[in-house]
């Protein structure tokens, strides 16, 4: 969808529900909202959610998961299944990072969250997603630089995908102890590249990133 068409489907970020109830009168009958989150870790994977809001849903309370905390990112997301949304989630690996680029697997992540959401519900007829590129998917899609302010579709993803990384991490962390992934989720603090340059890249490092690479031998 490209073009004039998209004057009538312009976003508000007075209403972050508005894009979809447009979309809605527009004939589609599925309209997701993706997000990643880890884009910027020294490790562990990139993780994306593809999620949809029922058509009548308060989208109010969805907002951009780097601005809440956890505890109110675990109420959203139980709002989120009381709310019966519908849910998919996509891992991209720090291997395959290091191999395809982050800009690349985060796109992978936001594909496989769609092909995940389709086999636990409807598949998306249009997809909201956030950044500047759409997916590698002949799906009707809108690509929304800062999207999570102008979708609540978008934002629920974010969130729902923070969650999940946020738990994938304080996993690694119990095998993993001296990077402190519980409490940095694999971003480059202090502490975390000072255990990098003391003990060396653990197995779930990104080996090609600033930060790590300087330590691989």
């Amino acid at each position: 969808m490209k073009g004039s068409s998209l004057l009538n489907i312009l976003p508000s970020e007075d209403d972050n529900f508005r894009l979809e109830r447009s979309l809605r009168t527009q004939g589609f009958t599925c309209i997701a909202g993706t997000d990643e989150v880890g884009r910027g870790p020294l490790a562990g994977p990139v993780v994306a959610a593809c999620v949809t809001l029922p058509p009548y849903c308060d989208a109010s309370p969805f907002l951009d998961s780097k601005e809440t905390s956890h505890a109110q990112r675990l109420k959203l997301g139980s709002l989120l299944q009381e709310n019966g949304a519908t849910i998919g989630i996509g891992i991209v690996s720090h291997r395959q990072i290091d191999t395809i680029n982050i800009l690349q697997a985060s796109l992978l992540a936001m594909k496989l969250a769609v092909f995940h959401h389709s086999t636990v519900g409807a598949t998306p007829d249009f997809i909201l997603v956030d950044g500047r590129f759409e997916l590698p998917l002949s799906v009707p899609q809108l690509a929304l630089i800062k999207g999570e302010s102008k979708s609540g579709s978008i934002a629920a993803a974010s969130i729902v995908a923070k969650l999940q990384r946020d738990r994938i991490m304080t996993s690694l962390d119990e095998k993993y102890p001296h990077y402190n992934f519980r409490q940095n989720k694999g971003y480059a603090t202090l502490h975390h590249r000072q255990a990098i340059a003391g003990y060396g890249p653990c197995p779930v490092h990104r080996l090609t990133f600033k930060g790590v690479r300087e330590f691989v031998i």
